[in-house]
C-alpha cells in the first residue's frame, strides 16, 4: 500500500483532511519547506531570551500562580518536563485513536506557523505519533478548555517523551518500552517547548473537526430520509416550491427545498394522489425545509469558526521574532469552540427531533395515510408488533439529547489560584456534541429503516429518483419485515449503509447541498 504524503503549512488544513489523517494509517505528515525558516527564526529568539535570562513567562518563570518564580537557564529542560508530567492527570474513558491523530495534526499545524518558539525537530517528533501510528493513552476528561487542553495534550506529549502510556494490541503499556520497540528515541524538551505543546485548543479543535465531518453526513441523510417519509406518508412536495423559499431566502432553507425537489423528482407515488383533497401536510412534513435549513445554516457557521481555529496559533506566550517580542496573551482560550460546539449539538439534535415525529407518523395508522399499524401487514398485526418499539428507541435518544444539548459554555469554574478565573468548558462542549451526533445517527437510521418498509406498501408506484435510490440501497441488504425478528440487527445493517446511501443518491441526482 502506497503511503500518502500530506504537507502542513499552518494555513491550509481542512475538515476533510483532518478526517482522512485521523482514519487512515497509511499517511505520512510532513512540514512545508516554506515555514521552516519561520520556525527557526522564532526558536532563535526564544533561545536568546533564555540565554540573557530575560523575564519571560514560561521561559524563565514558572507557570500560572508560579509566574513570579524565576527559573535559571540550567533548569529549563526540567521545567518543561515537569510541566508535562505534572499536567498528565486526566481521567475517564480513553480517547479513540482517530481523536489522538486528529489532535496531533491540529497541534502540529498550529506550531508550524512559527509563533510558538519550538524547534522544528520537536514538531517532527510529535508528528511521529501519526507517522508511526502511535496510539497514545489519553483520558477524555480533565480539560476545562482555558489554557487549552492542558491534561489531554500533556498525556499526548508525555507518551512521546516516554513517560506516559500507549496502546499495543489493545492493551496499555509503558510508552518508553513502546517507543523502544518501534525504534523511536524519547523526546527531550527544551525551553518553552512543553508550554508550546500543551497550551492550546488542539484536542477540542480536532474533535470538533471530526464532529463536523459526521454532521455533514447526517445533514445529507436527513434530507434523504425526509423525502422517503414524505412519499411514504402521501405527502406533497408543494411546500418545497422555490417560490415559497425565495420569499424567505435563508440559504439552508432554499437548499433543502431544492434537494427535496430533486430527490422526489418523477415520483409515481406523488403523481398518484396529485389531486387529493388534503390541503396541507402536518408540520413534520411541511416545515422540514425550514427546520433542516436552519440546521444547515448553523452548521456552516460552526464550520467557518472551526476552520479558522485549526489554522491558528493557540498557545502562550507567542513569539514575534521580527519585533523581538514575546507576548503573553490568551489564544489558548477555547471560547470560540465551546460556543459553536454547543450550537452544533443543539442544531443537530433538531434533526432527530423532527425525524422522530416523521417516524411516529409512519407507525401510526391514524396519521400515516393508509399505512398499516407499526408497518406490519394488517393480517399479521397483533401477533406481530412490527416496528412499534423502533420509536421507543428514538424517543429515548431524543430524551438523552435534550440533556446533552444544555450548553457547557455557560459555565466557568476558576482554576490555578484564580489565575485562570474564566474557563470555556470547550472540551465538554465538544464531547457532548460527539454523543449527540451518535444519537442522531441512530435516529435517522431508524427513519430510513421505517421509510423503506413503508415504501414497500406503495408498490407498484415508485418513489422519486433520489428516494428510490436510497430505498434500493437499503433493500439490497435489509429485507422487508414480514414477521417479527430481532430488530437491533436491522438497525445495525442500516447504519452500515449510511455512506452508501449518500454516495448512491448523489450519483443519481447530484450533490445534496448543505
Amino acid at each position: 500500500m502506497q503511503t500518502q504524503i500530506i504537507e502542513i503549512n499552518g494555513k491550509s488544513l481542512t475538515i476533510d483532511l483532518i478526517h482522512y489523517v485521523a482514519t487512515h494509517n497509511d499517511v505520512k505528515v510532513t512540514i512545508s519547506e516554506e515555514v521552516k525558516k519561520k520556525i527557526a527564526k522564532s526558536r532563535e529568539l526564544v533561545e536568546k531570551k533564555v540565554e540573557n535570562q530575560e523575564v519571560v513567562y514560561g521561559l524563565t518563570t514558572g507557570f500560572g500562580e508560579f509566574k513570579n518564580k524565576t527559573i535559571s537557564k540550567e533548569q529549563t529542560e526540567e521545567l518543561q518536563k515537569n510541566l508535562i508530567i505534572s499536567h498528565s492527570i486526566g481521567t475517564g474513558e480513553a480517547f479513540k485513536e482517530e481523536i489522538i491523530r486528529a489532535a496531533t495534526l491540529v497541534r502540529a499545524n498550529s506550531l508550524v506557523n512559527g509563533f510558538s518558539g519550538i524547534r522544528l525537530s520537536t514538531i517532527e517528533a510529535m508528528l511521529d505519533i501519526i507517522n508511526h501510528n502511535v496510539y497514545a493513552y489519553v483520558p477524555s476528561k480533565g480539560s476545562v478548555g482555558a489554557s487549552g487542553d492542558l491534561a489531554p495534550l500533556s498525556h499526548l506529549v508525555a507518551c512521546r517523551m516516554g513517560y506516559g502510556e500507549a496502546y499495543k494490541g489493545g492493551k496499555r503499556i509503558d510508552s518508553k518500552i513502546y517507543l523502544q520497540e518501534i525504534g523511536l528515541s524519547p523526546l527531550v524538551l527544551s525551553s518553552k517547548e512543553g508550554l508550546a505543546l500543551n497550551n492550546g485548543t488542539s484536542f477540542m479543535a480536532g474533535i470538533s473537526a471530526l464532529n463536523l465531518y459526521k454532521a455533514e453526513k447526517l445533514i445529507k441523510l436527513s434530507d434523504i430520509a425526509y423525502s422517503m417519509t414524505l412519499e411514504a406518508c402521501m405527502g406533497t412536495v408543494t411546500a418545497c416550491d422555490h417560490k415559497v423559499h425565495d420569499c424567505r431566502p435563508h440559504n439552508g432553507q432554499i437548499r433543502t427545498a431544492e434537494n427535496v425537489r430533486r430527490l422526489c423528482n418523477s415520483s409515481e407515488i406523488m403523481e398518484s394522489h396529485k389531486n387529493c383533497g388534503r390541503v396541507q401536510d402536518s408540520y413534520s412534513l411541511r416545515c422540514t425545509p425550514q427546520v433542516h435549513g436552519a440546521v444547515k445554516d448553523s452548521y456552516n457557521h460552526v464550520k467557518s469558526v472551526i476552520v479558522t481555529e485549526i489554522n491558528s496559533t493557540t498557545d502562550n506566550p507567542l513569539v514575534f521574532p521580527d519585533d523581538d517580542q514575546v507576548i503573553s496573551a490568551g489564544n489558548f482560550h477555547g471560547e470560540p469552540i465551546a460556543l459553536v460546539m454547543d450550537f452544533l449539538g443543539i442544531a443537530i439534535s433538531e434533526l432527530a427531533n423532527i425525524s422522530d415525529r416523521r417516524i411516529f407518523k409512519m407507525l401510526s395508522p391514524h396519521l400515516s395515510e393508509g399505512l398499516p399499524a407499526f408497518l406490519i401487514d394488517e393480517d399479521k398485526g397483533g401477533l406481530n408488533n412490527g416496528l412499534m418499539i423502533a420509536q421507543y428507541t428514538t424517543a429515548a435518544l431524543l430524551a438523552e439529547n435534550k440533556v446533552l444539548a444544555h450548553p457547557a459554555s455557560v459555565d466557568s469554574i476558576p482554576t490555578s489560584a484564580d489565575q485562570e478565573d474564566h474557563v470555556s468548558m470547550g472540551m465538554t462542549s465538544s464531547n457532548k456534541a460527539t454523543q449527540i451526533l451518535s444519537n442522531v445517527e441512530d435516529v435517522l437510521s431508524v427513519e430510513l429503516m421505517c421509510a423503506a418498509q413503508a415504501l414497500d406498501y406503495k408498490a407498484p408506484n415508485a418513489p422519486g429518483i433520489g428516494s428510490k435510490e436510497a430505498y434500493k440501497t437499503v433493500r439490497e441488504k435489509l429485507s422487508h419485515l414480514d414477521n417479527d425478528r430481532v430488530l437491533y440487527k436491522d438497525l445495525e445493517i442500516t447504519k452500515e449503509l449510511l455512506s452508501d446511501i449518500i454516495t448512491n443518491v448523489e450519483k443519481r441526482i447530484g450533490e445534496i447541498q448543505i
